[in-house]
Formats: structure tokens, sequence, C-alpha cells
């Protein structure tokens, strides 16, 4: 198992060499992380991936945020289909060429084609659920479930861009999904876009209610709080992991 050097973190920023199957534009995210004990992750994860791990620890993610101008890559946005509301909980791991991508444990959406595409051509774990945002305030609620996420969160002050090696490049600079199909297949995505601009958040409210979706038990506060007002990204095609 080749564990992931900085130069890998850095190579995966590169632009594919791949045409992009898909645009569209996260906006408006809050990025919050819990430390979590690695096994915890472990357990959870498929064989053939490994959790990654920054100056020894690993993290637990909870990311609310917008998705705006999703669109295929020959049509324009779509009224009432290109713009909607995401929530994901997510961990760090790396494939056994070291390659670091993101684990979804869940994706949270408010619009129903859209759940259906992910799950069928991603094998992500899209999840129904109503949500909506007023002002700075974000509420979601996965279907069939009794409790309502809020979070009330915003910017607090100058952008700037995370320093490689640091924890926020750890946490934020992600360009490879991981997911896995029925019959154990490993699939690797890739997406690009810039830099996060990114500043500390300003959280007036959050809710550890998806983490609880998900049967993670987490009392601490967040060691992590940061908003980032987003970027354009280009999605590309899934492929087999080796």
């Amino acid at each position: 198992m080749t564990i992931p050097t900085l130069k890998d973190r850095l190579a995966v920023r590169e632009k594919p060499a791949s045409s992009p199957m898909m645009f569209q534009t996260w906006s408006n995210l809050l990025f919050l992380h819990w430390e979590i004990d690695a096994q915890e992750i472990a357990k959870r994860i498929p064989n053939r991936l490994s959790v990654d791990l920054h100056e020894g620890k690993t993290y637990l993610g909870l990311v609310p945020f917008f998705m705006r101008k999703v669109r295929p890559r020959f049509l324009p946005p779509i009224p009432g289909l290109s713009n909607f509301l995401e929530l994901n909980i997510r961990a760090y791991v790396h494939d056994e060429q070291g390659q670091p991508g993101v684990w979804f444990f869940s994706l949270d959406c408010d619009q129903t084609i859209a759940v259906e595409v992910a799950r069928k051509f991603f094998h992500l774990p899209y999840q129904h659920a109503q949500m909506s945002s007023e002002g700075s305030v974000y509420r979601c609620q996965r279907k069939d479930c009794e409790k309502e996420a809020v979070f009330d969160y915003e910017s607090s002050g100058d952008l700037r861009t995370a320093e490689p090696g640091s924890l926020e490049f750890f946490l934020l600079e992600r360009y490879l999904l991981f997911s896995e199909s029925r019959g154990g297949k490993i699939h690797c995505g890739q997406v690009h876009h810039s830099p996060y601009q990114f500043t500390k958040a300003n959280v007036a409210k959050s809710s550890r209610v998806p983490l609880e979706w998900e049967k993670f038990s987490v009392r601490e506060e967040p060691i992590s709080q940061l908003y980032s007002p987003g970027v354009p990204v280009s999605i590309h095609p899934l492929r087999p992991v080796n």
C-alpha cells in the first residue's frame, strides 16, 4: 500500500486528460470537520481503500452547500433541474497507488432526478431529502427521518487558499472520489476546479443530526469550521480502480 506524498496530493489537482462529462458550480459551502478514530472509518470502507491521515490523524466531514448550473456537457442548464441543495458526510481515503480522495457515507439532496442519476451512474449513496435555504439558514430533513438538521453560517473574513501540507489543504483540496458498485467493484471519479478560496466560517448554528443518520457518534465541537463561496467544477467519467 502506497502512502500519498505531497506530490501525489498536488498531482490530482492537474486538469485530467479526459473530456468532462458534466459541469456544475458548488457554492456557499460550509466545511465542518471532527477528528475521528481511524479504525471507525477503516471498518466502513472497502478493503482496497485505506484511511488517509494528516499527521497521524483523520477526520469526518459534514458539508452542506448549493449545487448550481448542473448540466451535461452538451446541454445548457435546465430550469427546475439544474439548481438544488446537497449535504454530504465524508471521510478521507487513498487507494493502493497512493491516490488521495474522498469516500462518501451519504449525500442528501432535494432533487429527485439527481439522486437517481448519481446512484445509478456514479454508485454514490445519495438520499432523498427535503431541503431549503433562507438567508444564511440552511435546512435538511432526510426522507423517513424525524429530526431536521439546521445550519446558520456565513463568511467571516478575507479569503485565502490552503497552504500545501496544511490541515486545510488536507481537508479541502480533494479531487478524486471513490465509490463501490454492486459486486464490490471500486470506481474512481475525478473533478477539476481551481483551488478553493476559503475563510473561517462564522457559524451561528450547526447540527450533528446528519452524523446520527449515518450512525456516527460525535460529542465534541468540530475542530475545523471553514467557508468557501465556491468554484465552477468539471466532472469527469468514472474509471475502475485496477
